[in-house]
């Protein structure tokens, strides 16, 4: 038995001690900062009479159909691999493969393992083992660490056991390198470092009908026998690259922003960013700041909302804690906020309990249809919209630069970005925005970026093209009853679930924050909640009724897969944009997210648990 593995003298089970060091002290880095100029973080109001009418639906379709069939994305394989390479950690702890069993084998170890495991520990299952790529605890916390990161939702809703932890974020929206350690303290207080196995890829799990087992393979050798295994590997995993003609000849330094590479020295070099989604609004205002110059290469631009970033004040320090469940009841708070960008803004006053009501609602003569609603949150989201273009007309000087910023889609089809700082990063001589609509860059050579025939020489090229959003991709290795595999199940017949938690043919598997999974809403960790505290009610499930197997009849998972794909489509004008919430607009209805909202994916899970009819148990 090597060092990184021992047995517990109490229990007679394995622990681990396979926690990498860091690979270098210069991985370090904030999040936002707080801007004091109002002028920067304040919208203007909408225009009078703003109305999402048939002319500016007509603008929108253009926006959408002059880029459609532009995305395209290449497998990170072959040359490309390096762009998946772990630069975070020290090599892989050495240890021996193991041959053996255990009760629950999960994959991942981010928010949502971490949160599973803290339910199982309290229902008792302990005999728990985890398998994680990167070489810590933190999902996408771990591999996400560029300059500039931080929480889009507000952190008091969005890190989990804060009560349990005794802790409470520096700031609203906390920067990723705290949330980093705060995992680290997570899996440190609750014993969670002593059951994973970092540095450790799922490469194969196939299901032994006649063992009731499954047997999990990996790239350290390992060929361990589970009851059950829950995914738990994220939403947005895999990194992509676009696929661009010459991409592999450019001579200088390249790297995805998922693998930030900090032995890179940017001081006073030529920077290159591809994309201008989520990441790179965050890593421009930041990485502005010491370039010589930077050349954003932009295809679709975000809508640019305020973030209005603070710290946490000492009166909430005194007094949060105070509240039984405090963090709690803010997320539940925050999960009312449901319309446009009042949920992500959230209101302190209501969110810390000070006030019964966020807003006073809107009454209308008649209780309006779902067609009605979705009308009325268009010209809502459309309201908005003109005001995140008004804002980047006040704040960018040049008029073709900010015209070129300005999005022309319905509010939340793409995900929403908030920053104070990126438009203004525009003004500075030596940030330039390069706008490649409607097709993106198309050409690179061994110096850097060509576009219009333009050449842009550069010393470092960063891709910020984003990750696989809940693709089918990491399903490929789960093969159930017959040898099939998820994917191929899910490619044959369309993405098949029931609440998102089980897929019919693949007993005692369970999965978090897949494709169809609801229970929350915009707050990922909220539905993580919810799905830890399924998996709990499964196991103990099978355990009182003295089953060995949990799975589902395909009369459930047909009527559920439907219901996805009717929510889907009666939400759609809201979503009629490219983006990867709809695979680039080639995603089947119902095959991705949920989109019937909390309550109804409750109700349907209530009923299920209350008349077991879904279930099958052997």
């Amino acid at each position: 038995m090597s060092q990184a593995v021992r047995i517990d003298s109490e229990t007679g089970r394995k622990l681990f001690a396979t926690r990498a060091a860091k690979a270098t002290d210069r991985i370090a880095g904030k999040g936002y900062s707080i801007v004091e100029d109002a002028a920067l973080k304040t919208l203007p109001p909408p225009p009078p009479g703003a109305v999402f009418d048939a002319e500016e639906q007509a603008r929108y379709r253009k926006f959408k159909e002059a880029r459609s069939g532009a995305a395209d994305y290449i497998r990170l394989e072959g040359e490309f691999a390096r762009y998946l390479e772990d630069v975070y950690s020290d090599a892989p702890v050495p240890r021996d493969a193991l041959d053996d069993d255990c009760e629950i084998l999960v994959i991942g170890a981010g928010f949502g393992a971490l949160l599973l495991w803290y339910r199982l520990m309290k229902a008792g299952f302990t005999d728990v083992r985890f398998c994680e790529k990167g070489g810590d605890v933190g999902g996408t916390w771990y591999w996400n660490r560029y300059p500039g990161i931080a929480c889009d939702v507000e952190s008091y809703s969005y890190l989990p056991l804060l009560e349990e932890m005794g802790h409470i974020p520096s700031m609203k929206f906390a920067s990723g390198f705290e949330i980093l350690e705060y995992c680290q303290l997570m899996a440190e207080r609750f014993g969670f470092y002593d059951r994973c196995l970092f540095h450790t890829t799922v490469e194969e799990t196939v299901w032994d009908d006649k063992a009731r087992r499954w047997i999990v393979k990996t790239d350290r050798g390992d060929a361990m026998r589970a009851c059950f295994v829950v995914l738990a590997n994220g939403i947005l995993t895999t990194p992509r690259l676009a696929r661009i003609e010459g991409m592999e000849t450019f001579r200088g330094e390249a790297f995805h922003t998922s693998r930030w590479n900090y032995n890179i020295e940017l001081q006073g070099k030529r920077v290159g960013i591809i994309g201008t989604g989520a990441t790179a609004v965050q890593v421009v205002p930041e990485i502005a700041k010491v370039v010589k110059s930077l050349h954003v290469f932009q295809r679709t631009p975000s809508s640019i909302d305020v973030r209005d970033q603070r710290a946490t004040t000492e009166e909430e320090y005194a007094t949060w804690p105070h509240e039984k469940d405090w963090a709690v009841k803010r997320r539940e708070r925050l999960a009312l906020i449901s319309a446009g960008r009042t949920a992500l803004q959230g209101n302190d006053d209501f969110l810390s309990g000070k006030i019964v009501e966020y807003k006073r609602a809107k009454k209308h003569e008649r209780e309006l249809s779902p067609e009605e609603m979705i009308r009325a949150q268009l010209n809502t989201n459309f309201r908005i919209m003109e005001q995140i273009r008004g804002r980047v007309d006040a704040v960018v000087k040049d008029a073709k630069t900010a015209a070129a910023l300005k999005p022309y889609y319905p509010y939340g089809c793409k995900r929403p970005t908030f920053h104070d700082e990126y438009l203004s990063a525009f003004n500075l001589d030596h940030v330039h925005l390069v706008d490649t609509a409607p097709t993106g860059v198309k050409l690179i050579n061994q110096r850097g970026v060509v576009h219009g025939g333009v050449e842009y020489p550069l010393d470092v090229l960063i891709y910020a093209t984003g990750f696989e959003w809940m693709g089918t991709g990491s399903f490929n290795m789960i093969r159930g009853l017959g040898g099939r595999t998820l994917k191929e199940k899910w490619e044959a017949e369309g993405t098949k679930t029931f609440l998102g938690m089980h897929s019919a043919g693949f007993p005692n598997l369970l999965i978090m924050n897949g494709p169809q999974g609801g229970g929350g809403q915009f707050n990922f960790t909220r539905v993580a909640e919810m799905h830890a505290h399924y998996i709990v009610w499964a196991l103990e499930t099978v355990r009182a009724r003295g089953a060995a197997t949990i799975d589902v009849t395909q009369e459930a998972e047909e009527e559920y897969t439907q219901h996805c794909a009717e929510m889907d489509l009666l939400s759609a004008p809201l979503r009629d944009c490219l983006s990867y919430y709809n695979g680039d607009g080639k995603a089947k209805p119902g095959s991705l997210a949920y989109y019937g909202g909390g309550k109804r994916w409750h109700d349907r899970r209530e009923a299920a648990q209350t008349s077991m009819t879904p279930y099958r148990l052997a």
